[in-house]
């Protein structure tokens, strides 16, 4: 007698889009979105019906599975309920940078093939300039009326009357995770901006292993200074969308509005990259308050400076969060949690410099170029297996391939790790110098130099040289009030804490370092002068 053949039935995947409908079930009239910038604020039943309404009239305008969504835009509830939509859809959105200049924004649009963008007031003008790859005028949604009458043949649709045509109901599309739904373009700390195919399953990953390592708890408040273009600024709101607590969205990072909401004990926690922890460290008054309800800091983006982090806790006195990682890429990939800062304020402060150990389902190994382990305190390439990393990059097969060499994501970002299995970071391997046949690491002359009374922030990179090959070269910010240190005796202090070759023959002041969006710094422009009239963002 055979057997008659057995069936399988495929249940079907949760959409990140769907975490805001499962969020609305549990606490409906919780508070989802406070934006400030436009004083709104609406519960988790609200945002999700309007997410339907918006997900339903792009819809009905032709707009599915695969097509892509160009968004040009600060932070606002709007540009939440955008990414919400077509994640409920299967669309895939482009979140532009919008400090890029207006030639590098109609590449990334064209490169793209999106046909369809959403724009703040401020930059509808702009986006009505703009074509798609096939010369035809952007279908352009603006989120708000724009200031002025925009020219040209643009058709521009105003968001509030294009959401109210759609209706309530759940869109109910099967979003796979293998399924792109985000198409962002790196931040090209090194070189051209490339087009980053994210899975949904990556997106939902991502935000999960950020709940779980950041220690995130349901009855918060929060707020990312990372704007919504980066995907740290998306993950970090979404962890709200799924765990069922308040963000509060601002179009532009204030430092002063920052620690009010900080002193009104509004906040029970925020993202925040180094350089802007430290302009609210600056502000006026920032020692007059206790800061009762907030619970943790998270940081990240940039190396943070020894003598910044133990300010900042010793002011804010919460837990703190490293994250590190290639973002956009590859996710979270090391984090450094509240134990290991408490850790290192009980006499291993060692552990300040440290980027923490792999995060949680990530497997992190440090390799030779070969894909070769190293041994433990031997600087080495970090690569990792998650599911957090990149489906690949858009139409550049060949970079896809060097990047998952081996099946292991290679972001070309160099560090070593200690006996007890914490990581320290050396730099990008792409800067790193080579000076007479020996090795430099920037980062490990940038702590020292942080060390000096004087120096606020620096940055190292190579020089050109006919004798050398490369010499070291220190670009620094003056700490505010302290006066400016000879060149002799900036030398004299490295060479106390560092092998001569490694000292810096040429120390250059400046008033800030070129940033990417991530709070990087772009050390090309440090290495090459800045071209007046090019964009130092890309």
């Amino acid at each position: 007698m055979t057997a008659a053949p057995s069936q399988t039935i495929a249940c079907q995947t949760i959409n990140a889009g769907d975490w805001i409908r499962l969020s609305a079930q549990r606490f409906g009239d919780r508070d989802c979105f406070i934006d400030e910038g436009t004083g709104t604020t609406h519960t988790f039943a609200q945002t999700n019906e309007r997410v339907n309404r918006l997900a339903n009239a792009l819809a009905a305008a032709g707009i599915g599975k695969g097509d892509r969504l160009v968004i040009l835009a600060n932070d606002s509830h709007r540009y939440m309920e955008t990414l919400l939509a077509s994640m409920k859809l299967g669309a895939t959105y482009v979140p532009l940078n919008v400090r890029l200049a207006a030639f590098e924004i109609q590449n990334l649009i064209t490169a793209s093939g999106a046909r369809w963008l959403f724009a703040s007031s401020r930059y509808v003008e702009m986006a009505a300039q703009m074509t798609t790859r096939d010369q035809s005028p952007l279908n352009i949604i603006a989120y708000e009326s724009p200031d002025t009458p925009v020219p040209g043949p643009a058709d521009i649709t105003m968001y509030e009357p294009f959401l109210a045509t759609g209706d309530t109901t759940e869109p109910g599309v099967n979003v796979d995770d293998g399924d792109i739904i985000g198409l962002a373009f790196t931040s090209g700390t090194t070189g051209l901006p490339k087009g980053v195919l994210q899975s949904q399953g990556m997106i939902k990953n991502m935000v999960m292993a950020c709940l779980l390592d950041y220690e995130i708890g349901p009855d918060e408040c929060r707020y990312s200074a990372a704007p919504m273009f980066h995907i740290s600024g998306m993950a970090m709101i979404m962890m709200g969308v799924l765990r069922g607590y308040p963000n509060i969205l601002a179009s532009q990072f204030d430092p002063a509005q920052v620690l009010q909401w900080l002193a009104d004990d509004r906040l029970t926690g925020c993202f925040m990259v180094p350089t802007m922890l430290a302009s609210v460290l600056d502000q006026p008054g920032v020692d007059d308050h206790d800061f009762d309800r907030l619970q943790s800091i998270v940081y990240g983006a940039a190396p943070m400076p020894p003598s910044l982090l133990r300010r900042a806790m010793n002011t804010f006195s919460c837990n703190f969060i490293q994250a590190f990682g290639a973002g956009t890429e590859a996710g979270l990939q090391a984090v450094l949690t509240p134990a290991d800062h408490r850790r290192a304020l009980d006499g291993h402060e060692y552990l300040l410099t440290s980027i923490g150990k792999p995060a949680s389902n990530v497997d992190l190994r440090l390799c030779d170029d070969d894909l070769n382990d190293v041994p433990a305190g031997t600087v080495g390439e970090i690569v990792t297996r998650s599911d957090m990393v990149m489906s690949g990059y858009l139409d550049n097969p060949e970079a896809s391939a060097d990047a998952l060499a081996g099946g292991w994501f290679r972001a070309g970002d160099l560090a070593w790790m200690d006996d007890d299995g914490y990581l320290y970071l050396s730099g990008r391997k792409k800067d790193m110098i080579i000076r007479g046949g020996e090795n430099v690491y920037p980062i490990e002359i940038e702590t020292v130099l942080f060390e000096h009374d004087a120096i606020k922030d620096a940055a190292v990179v190579g020089h050109p040289d006919e004798h050398w090959g490369e010499t070291v070269a220190a670009y620094l910010v003056l700490e505010p009030g302290a006066a400016t240190p000879p060149d002799d005796e900036l030398a004299a202090f490295c060479r106390s804490k560092l092998a001569r070759y490694k000292v810096p023959t040429d120390y250059m002041w400046v008033d800030t370092f070129p940033l990417n969006a991530s709070g990087k710094v772009l050390k090309r422009e440090l290495r090459s002068p800045h071209t007046p009239g090019t964009s130092l963002e890309d």
